[in-house]
């Protein structure tokens, strides 16, 4: 991600975060404080609703004690209900009575619970309903709401009950008042509230309490059983959080255009503020991917007093540094080369002129034991001296292209082990002895390359020995078949010197890693460098005091 596009990102979230906390708030507190309100505007109604209930349970009671007072002074009801005679006055006189008191119903018991006349329903007389007086007497507040029958529908009313005595007859009065919709329109007079009432027989209805706020008034219930008894109903008074939701999307929507004009700013102050920082920046990154080892003029002027100024003086600085240090850097290469070719001609001279020198000094014994010993000992070491002076010629030669080209052609091992061992051999420095494997595939190399790493790999073994006593042993061998099934010869060149250690063996292939007085360091690296070029492989086996083996493997020629 661009630098720019961070300081757009960052100040983005650092103007639009605080913004969108702040909304969160103020739709989360005004939620609270919204639902407060209607919680308290319904409990106020549900308060209301009680008393005016208990207002209307006691004109029912005033409106029963009227009734009482004017059954009592009718003559002719009472000898209707006490002797029997005028029936149709008695089924009539209920539905007199009713709109006599502006009851909705009313029932007129006698002892045994048997009605002798009813307003509501006329064709209830004689039937018996001992039960509702006796539920209704045990109600709360004596007041509950009642379930009775009429001609065309079920009535439900708020109703009472009272008695009176008639000529030594106990008398049982049941009235209430209708309780329809304009009545419970009349409990809600705030057009925001709603009321309505659940009875028991009603289904359960499921109330989503994050559409509205609900309050309830239980209330007494006898309803049309045929055991009957006293359940409960439910006023219920609700509150719709409509006005809430659309409070809130006002919110939104005046929340959404302050984002919009605030993103708007804050993504055009960005803008001029990440062009003003980013462009120095982009020059400066222009200039330093400019910058490399053969191009160090690269200049960073600037008048700039700020930090981008600051940066662009330091670069300058470091650029500057980087100028004087290349050109060290380059004369201590130069030297550091020069010196590594030199070390490397050296080690590689001074391996071509030792079978010469032995040989010198086999002719030189020779000498001693006459002309004929010496010319015997020359025609036998003839071979070894023109080798020797063949192999510094082939090694002057590729020095002089420094990047030789090595000619692959197919090697007899077993052959250049017997020559190598024949012109290296001293027996000062110790005993050395070949175990030469028969039918061994030859291998597609340089012989020089061949030769050079037998030279060192022995050499190396001959300087290892402790006393002349010790022994080093050149073996070949044919190894398991490498890549796609082809041939492996095993070159292994062990000695009973006295080891290394493990601190030894992990830089015994480094250039220039030597444990002997007088040696170069370059003896192992080249081996490895010319057995890694001849695609094959180099190990090696050891341990302090038991000596070491080397052990080679290079691609044999397929069958």
């Amino acid at each position: 991600m661009s630098f720019r596009a961070r300081i757009l990102i960052g100040l983005g979230l650092i103007v639009l975060f605080p913004l969108a906390v702040f909304e969160l708030r103020v739709r989360a507190d005004m939620a609270d404080r919204l639902t407060a309100q209607y919680q308290r505007r319904v409990a106020s109604l549900v308060a209301v609703i009680r008393a005016d209930l208990s207002r209307d349970s006691a004109g029912i009671a005033g409106r029963l004690d009227a009734l009482k007072d004017a059954i009592a002074a009718d003559n002719r009801f009472r000898l209707a209900a006490l002797q029997g005679t005028d029936r149709a006055y008695l089924l009539d006189y209920a539905g007199n009575a009713m709109r006599f008191t502006g009851l909705a119903m009313l029932q007129i018991q006698d002892e045994q619970g048997r009605i002798i006349s009813s307003g509501h329903f006329r064709n209830e007389y004689d039937r018996a309903e001992p039960e509702l007086p006796r539920l209704l007497a045990t109600a709360p507040g004596g007041t509950a709401l009642l379930e009775a029958r009429t001609a065309e529908a079920t009535l439900l009313a708020l109703a009472r009950v009272d008695s009176l005595r008639l000529g030594g007859r106990r008398l049982t009065l049941v009235g209430g008042v209708a309780v329809d919709s304009s009545f419970l329109a009349r409990l809600a007079p705030d057009s925001d509230l709603a009321v309505s009432l659940t009875l028991p027989t009603d289904p359960l209805a499921r109330v989503d309490s994050t559409a509205q706020v609900v309050g309830t008034l239980a209330v007494p219930f006898v309803g049309l059983r045929d055991s009957p008894g006293l359940g409960e109903a439910r006023i219920v008074v609700t509150h719709s959080l409509a006005p809430l939701a659309v409070l809130r999307r006002r919110v939104d929507a005046a929340f959404a255009a302050a984002v919009l004009l605030t993103g708007a700013i804050a993504l055009l102050l960005a803008s001029w503020l990440s062009n003003w920082i980013s462009r120095p920046l982009r020059e400066l990154a222009r200039r330093t991917a400019e910058i490399d080892m053969e191009r160090l003029d690269i200049r960073f002027e600037s008048d700039r007093a700020d930090e981008i100024g600051a940066l662009s003086r330091l670069l300058g600085a470091m650029t500057e540094r980087l100028r004087a240090g290349a050109a060290r850097l380059r004369e201590a290469e130069r030297r550091i080369a020069v010196g590594d070719l030199a070390r490397q001609v050296n080690h590689d001279i001074k391996n071509g002129l030792i079978p010469i020198r032995n040989v010198f000094r086999h002719l030189l014994e020779a000498a001693r034991g006459g002309p004929d010993r010496l010319a015997a000992a020359l025609q036998d070491r003839q071979g070894t001296v023109e080798s020797g002076i063949s192999y510094l010629e082939n090694l002057a030669t590729n020095y002089a292209r420094l990047s030789p080209q090595p000619a692959r052609e197919p090697c007899d091992v077993n052959a250049a082990v017997r020559e190598t061992i024949r012109r290296v051999a001293d027996a000062s420095r110790g005993a050395l002895k070949s175990e030469l494997a028969d039918a061994l595939p030859a291998v597609r190399t340089d012989p020089l390359v061949l030769r050079r790493i037998l030279e060192n790999l022995i050499g190396n073994a001959l300087d290892s020995l402790a006393s002349p006593g010790g022994t080093v042993t050149v073996g070949t061998t044919r190894g398991a078949g490498g890549d796609g099934g082809r041939a492996v010869v095993r070159i292994t060149v062990a000695d009973t010197g006295r080891g290394m250690s493990r601190e030894e063996l992990n830089r015994a292939f480094d250039d220039f890693y030597t444990t002997k007085p007088d040696g170069t360091g370059l003896g192992l690296s080249i081996v490895r460098r010319l057995v890694l070029d001849a695609d094959g492989a180099i190990r090696v086996e050891t341990a302090p005091g038991a000596g070491s083996k080397f052990i080679v493997e290079l691609p044999g020629e397929g069958e």
